[in-house]
C-alpha cells in the first residue's frame, strides 16, 4: 500500500514539474556603443565612457519551452547599464523587450522567459515589454558576418570586420565576450540604433566594431 502510494505521487510531481527551456537553436545578434573587436589599448580608452547600451536579439529555428513551440519566433532585448558592457557594474541595468508581433500569449510569455534567463543581470530589469513585426536574417555573405534587424524602435545592420581596414590599435580580437549565454559568434561592424521609449534616452552608432554576430543553442 506504501509502495502504490510513493509511486503514485512520484508520477505526480513528475508530471506537475515545470519542465525548462532545451533543444533551442537559432541566430543570435548583438550590438554595443562601443567596439568589441579591440585591442586593450583601445578598449582601456572606452571604459565607462561609452559602452554602455546594447541590442541583443534572438531568432528561435528550433525548439519549445514547457512544450510550447517556438520556432521562427524572435525576440529583441535593448539595455541600459550603469557601465562599460563586459565589466563589472556597479549598478543594475535596465532593459527594454520586444517581443515578436506573431507570438501568441503562451509563446509571449516563453519568449521572454527564454532572453531573460539567456540575458542573466542584464534583463532582470524589465522597464517595458514592446510588440512589433520583427524580422532578423543572417545573410550567407563571405564571412559570415552580415546581418540585418527590423524591430520597431531597433535596427541593426552588420558587415564582417576587414582585419586590414578596420585595424585602429593593432593586435586587435574579440576582447569582450558575447553578453548573452550559450552563444557563439563572430565580431563584426555594426550600424544600430534604438529610437524607442523607456529609457528616457536613444542611441545611434555607425561603423562601429562593437557586434557579435552567430547562433545559439540550449543543450
Amino acid at each position: 500500500m506504501k509502495r502504490g502510494l510513493f509511486f503514485a505521487l512520484f508520477v505526480l510531481a513528475l508530471v506537475a514539474a515545470p519542465v525548462s527551456a532545451s533543444g533551442i537553436s537559432g541566430q543570435y545578434v548583438e550590438t554595443r556603443t562601443c567596439d568589441v573587436w579591440a585591442a586593450p589599448c583601445f578598449a582601456n580608452a572606452e571604459m565607462n565612457l561609452s559602452g554602455k547600451h546594447a541590442l541583443m536579439a534572438w531568432r528561435i529555428e528550433h525548439g519549445n519551452a514547457r512544450g510550447v513551440a517556438l520556432d521562427g519566433l524572435s525576440i529583441v532585448a535593448a539595455v541600459v547599464a550603469s557601465d562599460t558592457l563586459g565589466l563589472e557594474q556597479t549598478g543594475s541595468a535596465k532593459a527594454v523587450l520586444i517581443v515578436d508581433a506573431k507570438a501568441n500569449n503562451a509563446q509571449r510569455a516563453e519568449l521572454i522567459r527564454l532572453a531573460k534567463e539567456q540575458g542573466g543581470d542584464l534583463l532582470r530589469h524589465i522597464v517595458s515589454v514592446q510588440t512589433a513585426p520583427i524580422e532578423l536574417t543572417i545573410g550567407s555573405c563571405q564571412g559570415g558576418a552580415c546581418a540585418s534587424l527590423q524591430a520597431g524602435p531597433a535596427q541593426i545592420e552588420t558587415r564582417c570586420i576587414n582585419t586590414q581596414h578596420d585595424k585602429m590599435c593593432g593586435n586587435e580580437r574579440g576582447f569582450y565576450p558575447p553578453l548573452a549565454k550559450d552563444v557563439t559568434a563572430q565580431t563584426a561592424v555594426a550600424n544600430h540604433h534604438f529610437a524607442g521609449q523607456g529609457f528616457g534616452e536613444n542611441w545611434k552608432e555607425s561603423e562601429r566594431r562593437g557586434a557579435y554576430v552567430g547562433s545559439f543553442s540550449i543543450p
